[in-house]
């Protein structure tokens, strides 16, 4: 190709560079090109053979570009066009040549100017430092070396240190050890995954530090540098997750459905006799759906992020697939051990704390009752304030004599038909269940992603604790249940302890004074299944949240979807770069005139016994 062809081509591609558009394309003599205009830096990286995974590095990045085999001097002449274009709109312009160093390297090699750019340089040398090795007691290095050179001596210069200078451009060659693979290439997948998601970041943290500093670009931080389109394989993968999961309802299949039996017989024999749990049929085989799951290729992602977020949810519906198979057996207790993460002892110490300082209020029972089609009634109305903030919005609401507790699933309300509750506790639990897990079921719907809908790995928790600060929030949570979400954690500590359905009840109704109906009904819920430890996620959800706050985390952003608080960061990133959006539904709490006082007497790190 000449060069006439080569600038009229480049011509062609970068006509407009536009705030927030890209430029993705095929180039000629097989390289391609993904440019976001609004970012003045570029990934560098020449074919070879057998070299995929460092590809995939550069792939990675928010611009990028691929050099072909063949015709070198046409991406010489691209680059220079690209650079001169890119560098008169911001004031300079980051180019970064990644290559593979030897195979028995274990540093990173950092050639550029050194003396122009020492903070980019050096946070670049930092992060890539914190990078484990995949050796044992052998630490990844990284050196820079100021250098005219920027490449391996093997290598052909892109061009000249002036004539890219003269353009307006800065040029970095960034050897990397190949750690992730062996000698012959093979690459070490696990591995190369951690590896890809520190390597990028640190590419992110030092470019950033160049473009605040040498350009006029507004980039507000370094997650804007990620990756801001989505492949449609991602699209895929991301829809046939959600889709694995919505085919079976896990908590509806882990209740028992003769809960009311068990009850009347516990009590008649004078809480002596538990009967035989009874479960759901599986309207799943989690042999076939765990077959759909790893064959979805979630290790060919380059988005680090999304991978993250994928593999970690795989895992997670994993392990509820195999407690679905071990219901009514131990081998389900010790699955929901591993899917609950177990039981804090600063969470153990603060239900304790809640049981001595706040005795069960017995009153209670005489107070005004309303019935689960009163609360249906109510539960439409909140619906009806969720339209008035989106008219698309749809909530359904069901009455039934098969379930035994109230609940959210797939964003519809599930109510026991027998169910009875105080207006009080009406009020908090319509924000826990509607105002929360409905709401950002509802958020998570509207987002490009469907797990945000369905939930990330590990969601429960966060959710969980927003639902109950909720109760706080409007006023309504009262001191018996803030005691049930206590008990819960206590009997979660005995059910770890080995204690059986007695021992367990007879631990809160004699040592920690609960009435015998919360006291079988915390018990019974703990059971089910084989032991299921969910319960304990309330209080820990909780006192997370609490703690999250005191660390100046903002709260409105939760309410974007279902994941953790581990994942706010994550989170962050994605919306950043324009791959998610902020909550589109509020809850109702959000406007109690005492709504900034109760948050602000959180951040001072409010007791969990004085939020009744």
């Amino acid at each position: 190709m000449e060069v006439s062809e080569t600038s009229e081509k480049t011509e062609q591609i970068l006509n407009d560079l536009t705030p927030g558009e890209r430029t993705v394309c095929p180039l000629p003599h097989n390289g391609y090109l993904f440019l976001e205009h609004d970012v003045p830096s570029l990934l560098i990286y020449r074919k070879k053979p057998d070299d995929k995974a460092t590809l995939r590095l550069a792939r990675s990045g928010a611009s990028y570009l691929i050099i072909g085999e063949e015709n070198f001097s046409f991406f010489q002449e691209f680059i220079s066009k690209l650079t001169e274009k890119m560098a008169a709109k911001f004031g300079s312009f980051i180019l970064l040549e990644v290559f593979s160093g030897k195979t028995n390297s274990n540093e990173f090699v950092i050639r550029g100017p050194s003396h122009k750019l020492p903070v980019s340089l050096d946070v670049l040398k930092d992060e890539l430092c914190k990078i484990p090795s995949r050796k044992y007691n052998v630490q990844l290095d990284a050196r820079i070396e100021q250098t005219k050179q920027r490449l391996l001596e093997e290598l052909t210069p892109l061009f000249s240190i002036e004539d890219i200078k003269s353009k307006g451009g800065t040029l970095i060659g960034l050897e990397v050890p190949p750690v992730y693979r062996d000698a012959d290439d093979n690459v070490y997948p696990v591995y190369f995954r951690k590896f890809r998601d520190s390597f990028i970041q640190a590419i992110q943290k030092a470019i950033f530090e160049f473009v605040r500093v040498q350009t006029t670009s507004k980039l507000a931080n370094y997650h804007a540098l990620g990756k801001r389109d989505i492949h449609r394989e991602v699209f895929k993968i991301d829809k046939q997750l959600t889709e694995i999961q919505s085919s079976y309802q896990f908590l509806l299949l882990v209740a028992p459905v003769n809960i009311q039996a068990l009850r009347e017989r516990f009590f008649e024999t004078n809480f002596e006799e538990i009967n035989k749990y009874h479960y759901r049929l599986l309207p799943v085989d989690p042999d076939l759906l765990k077959r759909k799951l790893y064959n979805l290729r979630i290790d060919e992602i380059d988005d680090p992020a999304l991978s993250y977020l994928f593999d970690e949810k795989r895992e997670e519906i994993d392990h509820q697939l195999t407690m679905l198979k071990e219901r009514d057996s131990k081998n389900f207790f010790y699955s929901s051990v591993r899917l609950y993460k177990g039981l804090e002892k600063n969470v153990l110490t603060e239900a304790k704390l809640i049981l001595q300082n706040i005795s069960e209020d017995h009153t209670q029972e005489e107070r005004l009752l309303i019935n689960a089609k009163d609360f249906a009634k109510i539960a439409e109305e909140e619906f009806e304030y969720f339209r008035r903030q989106s008219p698309d919005y749809k909530g359904k609401i069901h009455i039934r004599d098969d379930v035994n507790i109230m609940m959210v699933s797939q964003g519809e309300l599930y109510l026991p038909s027998d169910y009875k509750m105080t207006k009080n506790g009406a009020a908090a639990l319509l924000q826990h269940e509607i105002g929360t897990h409905a709401l950002t079921y509802y958020n998570g719907s509207q987002q490009s992603l469907s797990q945000m809908a369905a939930g990330f790995a590990d969601y429960d928790a966060l959710q969980e604790g927003i639902a109950v600060l909720s109760e706080y929030l409007i006023g309504g949570l009262s001191g018996n249940r803030l005691r049930i979400l206590a008990g819960r954690v206590v009997a979660g500590d005995a059910l770890l302890d080995g204690a059986d359905f007695k021992q367990v009840f007879s631990l809160l109704h004699t040592n920690y004074g609960f009435s015998k109906e919360p006291a079988f009904n915390i018990t019974s819920r703990m059971f089910q299944g084989g032991g299921f430890l969910k319960d304990i996620i309330y209080l820990k959800g909780l006192v997370e949240l609490r703690d999250y706050l005191v660390d100046g985390g903002e709260f409105e952003p939760l309410l974007a979807g279902k994941f953790a608080l581990k994942h706010v960061d994550v989170i962050k990133d994605l919306t950043h770069r324009g791959l998610l959006t902020p909550p589109k539904l509020k809850p109702r709490y959000l406007e109690q005139k005492d709504f900034t006082q109760k948050i602000e007497k959180l951040k001072q790190g409010l007791a969990l016994s004085k939020m009744i």
